[in-house]
């Protein structure tokens, strides 16, 4: 008799534990069901997170274009075709810009990857010019630390529509046609002369060493000249009282362009002085200007 109750009994219990599911299980299934939603939610949030940088992108594409985001756009193929001939064009006329890195023996692994980084951001501002110029590289051998840097940081490096040479800019250019741009020089630059090879040394300097682009181009009788930040931007007080007019090639390049483009040393230096510098416009000489793209010119300064 007590057999046939415990069995019974046992039927019950499995009959009620597959009704109702023991509390642990139950609060297993209650966790994986709360993750999934939780994942699903933030799978959601990506998605859209990347259909506003996808918009935000196309904006910024149309705006440098000069086009309406909504009209009809070319093929990858036909716009680097385009880029291309517009390239070239630049090697028949206008100005030139040349990267002097004669200096790179003084570098530090590190600093030599900044500098491939910051020439890969120098050669996209120029891509994406509608003005472009046409530029050097000198003194960049193909068995160097730099040379491998660039390969490794920049794709397509080799197919780069710029000239690339070992020979030093004297050997490239007349004495007269160069001005070395450098922060220590008591010449403004006033304009951009298409006559004129302009020349940015290609020096990421940690420790900050003062006036070596600036003595190299005297040893050299170079004419020198600077950016005119003295007169167009005033200091912002900020929280480290830090104030640098050292800026990055690339940095130095979109001034370069944007001023080209604008005819405004104002609104070049706006978008192109970095915020972390301390230095604005002056509120009188400001000028209506697109904020500058995030992670334009990142990473410390060069001598330029």
């Amino acid at each position: 008799m007590n057999i046939g109750i415990n069995k019974d009994q046992s039927s019950l219990n499995r009959l009620c534990h597959s009704v109702f599911p023991s509390t642990p299980s139950f609060r297993r299934q209650k966790n994986v069901l709360r993750k999934q939603k939780n994942w699903e939610k933030t799978l959601a949030a990506k998605k859209g997170r990347r259909k506003e940088e996808k918009q935000r992108k196309k904006l910024r594409q149309a705006e440098e274009s000069g086009s309406a985001p909504d009209s009809p756009r070319h093929s990858k193929r036909v716009v680097k075709a385009i880029t291309r001939e517009r390239l070239l064009g630049a090697a028949d006329g206008g100005p030139r810009l040349c990267v002097d890195l004669s200096m790179t023996g003084c570098m530090s692994h590190k600093e030599l990857s900044r500098l491939a980084g910051q020439i890969r951001r120098l050669y996209g501002s120029n891509r994406r010019a509608a003005r472009p110029f046409h530029l050097y590289l000198a003194e960049l051998r193909a068995d160097s630390q730099l040379y491998r840097e660039c390969v490794r940081k920049n794709a397509g490096f080799e197919n780069y529509v710029m000239d690339v040479t070992e020979r030093s800019c004297l050997q490239l250019f007349p004495r007269e046609s160069v001005v070395y741009l450098t922060p220590d020089s008591e010449d403004v630059l006033e304009h951009v002369d298409p006559e004129k090879v302009y020349i940015l040394g290609g020096l990421v300097d940690e420790s900050v060493q003062k006036k070596l682009t600036y003595q190299k181009a005297r040893q050299s009788q170079l004419s020198t000249a600077r950016l005119p930040i003295d007169e167009y931007m005033v200091k912002k007080d900020n929280d480290k009282n830090f104030h640098s007019k050292i800026l990055a090639i690339n940095q130095v390049f979109d001034i370069l362009l944007r001023f080209r483009e604008t005819g405004s040393w104002s609104a070049a230096l706006q978008a192109g002085v970095p915020p972390g510098k301390g230095y604005v416009v002056a509120p009188e000489l400001r000028a209506p200007c697109p904020l500058q793209e995030d992670g334009a010119g990142q990473g410390p300064a060069s001598r330029a």
